[in-house]
């Protein structure tokens, strides 16, 4: 935080208050915009397609995202409307809230043709009666794009007036980077998060086979099964994620659940398959999930 607020000197035209945080509210004063001409927007999509989370399309296809960000529904189109500017930011894949750009933004009216959104999957339904705007990233606090982040209060609109909220800055990073590879033992997620993993963490755990371990959060029972196919870890579990069993039996009888995935051991890389099934084997035994879990074999 230190070297965010020594970025930042106390900005013209405004009170001065013995308020030591610093805010993204000082940051577009000091670069000349009025704060109730802009609106700052947050774009986070749960239910995106795999691979086309607003945070994604960001990361690898900027094109995508504005076009993804240049339309919006009638009850965005109501804070948006009146706003000359927009703050763009998007949540990262650990709930945090990026700067992704400043963007100059025109309305140009209501969509007469179909369209799908880039955060859909192929062959989604297209709608029609979008708003839709014309926008254009603007140079000004470029510098900051991916390093910045700002506090969220977890609000369900995604699009907000910055003049009313103290929008603080908690980290300003020297770069973007995305965050390193826990290591496979450390590994945890939901099958929903998968997702939007780096695409380093996507190749480490691509690149290795072994034992894992589904939990699910409503009964907190648990499923141990192997990764042995040339897909490794990333493979195996994307066909939960994708019908929500794998093709378990077991799993297939029960109402789908948005499983905690873990590794529980990695297997050498000269491990034949045989060898991985006596570990997964192993760790039936040792956690009883063939009497008390989901393993029926």
């Amino acid at each position: 935080m230190n070297e965010t607020r020594a970025l930042l000197p106390p900005p013209n035209g405004r009170p001065q208050t013995d308020r030591t945080d610093v805010t993204f509210n000082d940051l577009l004063l000091k670069a000349g915009y009025p704060l109730d001409r802009v609106r700052l927007l947050r774009h986070q999509e749960p239910g995106a397609a795999r691979g086309r989370s607003p945070y994604e399309l960001w990361r690898d296809d900027r094109k995508a995202f504005d076009v993804y960000q240049s339309r919006h529904g009638s009850q965005a189109h109501q804070t948006l409307a009146k706003a000359t500017h927009w703050a763009s930011f998007v949540g990262t894949p650990q709930g945090e809230t990026m700067f992704a750009g400043m963007y100059r933004a025109k309305y140009l009216g209501v969509s007469e043709t179909e369209s799908t959104s880039p955060t859909e999957a192929e062959g989604k339904d297209s709608v029609v009666g979008v708003h839709i705007y014309e926008i254009e990233l603007e140079p000004l606090l470029s510098e900051y794009i991916g390093r910045l982040f700002i506090t969220w209060d977890g609000a369900r609109a995604y699009a907000r007036r910055v003049d009313h909220t103290e929008w603080v800055v908690v980290e300003l990073r020297s770069e973007f980077t995305e965050p390193a590879f826990p290591g496979y033992l450390r590994f945890i997620k939901l099958l929903s998060q998968l997702r939007a993993l780096p695409s380093a963490w996507i190749e480490m755990l691509s690149g290795a086979r072994g034992v894992y371990v589904l939990t699910c959060p409503r009964t907190k029972e648990l499923y141990i099964g192997s990764a042995t196919g040339a897909g490794g870890f990333w493979g195996r579990w994307t066909q939960y994620a994708n019908d929500g069993h794998g093709g378990n039996v077991q799993l297939k009888s029960r109402d789908p659940s948005d499983y905690q995935v873990s590794i529980l051991e990695v297997a050498g890389s000269s491990a034949t398959e045989a060898d991985i099934l006596e570990l997964e084997f192993r760790w039936k035994e040792k956690l009883q999930t063939k009497r008390m879990d989901l393993n029926s074999n």
